[in-house]
């Protein structure tokens, strides 16, 4: 918080030859927070440090920023061993502040800038390091991550009656050394947050895991709030804090005396956060794949593009294997469970996903094949990001979409059944893209005959079955040749063929993955390694306080707070 100083100016009545003092006279603060950024590292011994930066300009008309409040999350930590700096000049005085200034009278510093003060009409850069900040980890709750530890973090604000316009915001959470990416989790960003709720994931310059939250359009007078959490057995068991803290202030007492009123509310936010668990297993794409570049990738495959939509994964490997039947390199021996028969030797121009699945199949062990099947899954993932590199994802996903509204065009455009069938060989895999293929695949076949391709024998045994035992039905139709010969064309009503091609991933996923989701599981641990655990705790308040942050005393909370104060 920007502090009130007060001046006094003293004249010379020259006339009277005495001296009289003027009232004093209020500092007016009114300024840009033009950005902040803030780390905060989770030590091996269970303490926080806490940097900040902070971007100042001062408006030409307010009074000059001569002192500056920071928020932390509670009073335990070291008033000696912080240090500041305004442009890289350092700040002499750093004192307690006064918990009028800070929300909910919590706990925080002063900085008296004195000769760094920052003019009007200037700029100015605060640096502040908070070395050793204590009880400032709480223990997990979440039934899937029992002994986990937990973290939660609202970055300094200030009196909206202060700050200007929109703040840059940057908050980066380092976890202690040694934890892995599989086994860091992180907490969503409170709502209101203007960005993404979920964080980039990196390693920082010490290989220990962040997570960096960032948005252009915060408000440097709102409260978020982030968090992380991890194995506890990476820090000391004495450095959790079992119990609520009991630096009581105003929020502190609201929270004891009224948390049973948000129970309902925080039951449906986990529920949430588990419906959102669930989903986030899903999202097997790295994060890197979705840091825009510019212009559209074309010449990706029909399964390549379905990667980049995320499409659900029994799904693409029904494509894959109708893929690799039209050419030749398989035929399904039994649909229920799924068996496929590999061609010896395999035919020319396979891409290598088709391959690594072929590969799979020729395992015995069910067991074995479900994980050489994750395995393609990851390849190809890998190879989609690879390929993605430095174009737009959301224009190459726009321009995928038109190819599939295209292909569905040609073939409700055909006017014989014929062509239809045919224009539907031709264009199946974009076809399949759509996520409601199925209906669609129902409703152009609906009625009517339908002449299957010459290659349908080897995807459909029930059929090749019926050929083998009976005439099959056919239609004569000329070939357009000068000697009017004509060909016959199999065909089956056009409910069987449709129900047989939407029913290949029912069969796919009950078949072979089982439980997709698990499947989808094993490969987003390897894609995309950031698990979401259930926020373990609730932190929140309204008028610019943190009703349970800066007092902790809530278990799982760990806030720096400030604003709504002077």
């Amino acid at each position: 918080m920007l502090k009130k100083g007060f001046f006094t100016t003293l004249f010379v009545l020259a006339f009277l030859g005495l001296f009289a003092p003027v009232a004093a006279l209020a500092q007016t603060y009114l300024f840009n927070l033009d950005r902040e950024t803030v780390n905060v590292f989770l030590n091996q011994d269970g303490t926080a440090a806490i940097d900040y930066v902070l971007d100042f300009s001062n408006d030409p008309t307010a009074s000059p920023i001569d002192f500056v409040d920071i928020g932390l999350p509670n009073s335990s930590y070291d008033l000696g061993t912080v240090t500041a700096d305004v442009n890289g000049k350092a700040v002499q005085s750093i004192d307690k502040a006064d918990p009028q200034n800070l929300a909910g009278g919590g706990s925080g510093i002063t900085l008296s800038l004195g000769a760094a003060a920052i003019k009007p009409g200037s700029s100015g850069r605060v640096h502040v390091t908070i070395p050793i900040v204590r009880r400032v980890l709480y223990p997990g709750t979440d039934s899937s991550h029992p002994d986990y530890a937990s973290f939660q973090f609202s970055p300094n604000y200030f009196g909206s009656q202060y700050v200007k316009n929109g703040t840059d915001l940057t908050v980066i959470i380092h976890l202690p050394p040694g934890v892995q990416s599989n086994e860091s989790v992180y907490y969503p960003a409170s709502s209101g947050w203007p960005g993404s709720k979920d964080p980039e994931a990196s390693l920082d310059s010490q290989n220990r895991i962040q997570y960096t939250w960032s948005s252009a359009d915060a408000n440097g007078s709102s409260q978020y709030t982030f968090g992380a959490g991890f194995p506890a057995k990476y820090i000391p068991a004495a450095a959790i804090v079992r119990g609520p803290s009991f630096e009581l202030s105003q929020d502190t007492l609201f929270c004891l005396l009224f948390g049973g009123c948000f129970a309902l509310i925080i039951g449906l936010i986990i529920y949430a956060i588990v419906v959102g668990n669930r989903k986030r297993k899903l999202q097997y794409l790295p994060p890197k794949i979705s840091i825009e570049g510019h212009g559209i990738k074309r010449g990706l495959t029909a399964v390549e593009a379905a990667i980049l939509m995320e499409q659900p994964m029994d799904k693409i490997l029904t494509m894959v294997l109708f893929s690799a039947v039209k050419k030749g390199a398989a035929t399904v021996v039994a649909r229920d469970p799924l068996d496929i028969k590999v061609t010896d030797p395999l035919p020319e121009g396979l891409n290598d996903y088709e391959r690594d699945f072929l590969a799979a199949f020729r395992a015995p062990d069910k067991g074995e094949r479900r994980r050489l099947l994750q395995d393609m899954m990851i390849n190809l993932v890998k190879s989609v990001s690879e390929k993605m590199k430095g174009f737009s994802r959301k224009e190459t996903i726009a321009y995928y979409q038109s190819v599939i509204e295209q292909a569905w065009a040609q073939v409700t455009a055909a006017n014989t059944p014929e062509v239809k069938a045919q224009k539907y060989d031709e264009v199946m895999d974009w076809t399949m893209l759509d996520r409601n293929y199925g209906d669609r695949t129902q409703e152009v076949f609906r009625g009517g005959p339908v002449y299957v391709p010459m290659w349908w024998s080897r995807y459909d045994p029930v059929y090749r079955s019926h050929m083998g035992s009976a005439p099959a039905q056919t239609s004569t139709q000329s070939s357009g040749s000068s000697s009017g010969q004509s060909i016959s064309l199999p065909n089956l009503p056009g409910s069987d063929f449709a129900a047989s091609v939407v029913n290949g991933v029912q069969s796919f996923s009950a078949g072979v993955l089982g439980d997709v989701a698990a499947f989808t599981s094993g490969v987003t641990n390897k894609t995309n390694p950031i698990p979401v655990s259930q926020r373990t705790y609730s932190s929140g308040g309204g008028g610019g306080h943190c009703a349970c942050a800066c007092a902790c005393a809530c278990a799982g909370c760990a806030c720096a707070c400030a604003g709504g104060g002077r």
